[in-house]
């Protein structure tokens, strides 16, 4: 079974005065402004970067949550939050890293249970197989 969904976006200009809008299929964002002012002088609107941290962020929420259900455990609550960092080497710009912090309510969860079942969310993640980047994961046990 394959899922296709899909994003899209639209540009005009040069990089700099330039702008673009960035949709979802589902609406969710739709025409959302983006530009260079906005992924690098911190202009409303959003970028490249804070996108793919939230479907990091999702997505890794969603399988640690099948994973938690495997070993026979439920959230009460799972907040995740992934950096990612845009930094320019020699070779232009490059996302060289996420780091994902989770909080997490799982009553019954030992920390090491825990730590070792958000380890296997981490690099089971379908959006975590996809960067081509090292991802770290910085997970707290609450609750």
């Amino acid at each position: 079974m394959t899922i296709k969904k899909h994003g899209s976006a639209h540009w005009e200009g040069s990089i700099k005065e330039g702008r673009g809008t960035v949709s979802t299929e589902s609406h969710a964002l739709n025409n959302q402004p983006y530009g260079f002012n906005t992924r690098f002088e911190g202009a409303p609107g959003t970028n490249p970067e804070e996108l793919l941290g939230a479907a990091h962020a999702a997505c890794f929420s969603m399988a640690l949550s099948l994973i938690l259900g495997e070993a026979g455990l439920t959230a009460k609550s799972i907040n995740t939050t992934a950096e990612v960092s845009l930094n320019r080497d020699a070779g232009g710009f490059v996302i060289d890293g996420i780091a994902l912090t989770l909080e997490a309510d799982v009553p019954g969860a030992t920390p090491e249970q825990f730590e070792a079942l958000a380890n296997k969310a981490k690099t089971g993640c379908p959006v975590s197989k996809l960067f081509n980047a090292p991802i770290t994961l910085n997970a707290r046990l609450v609750g």
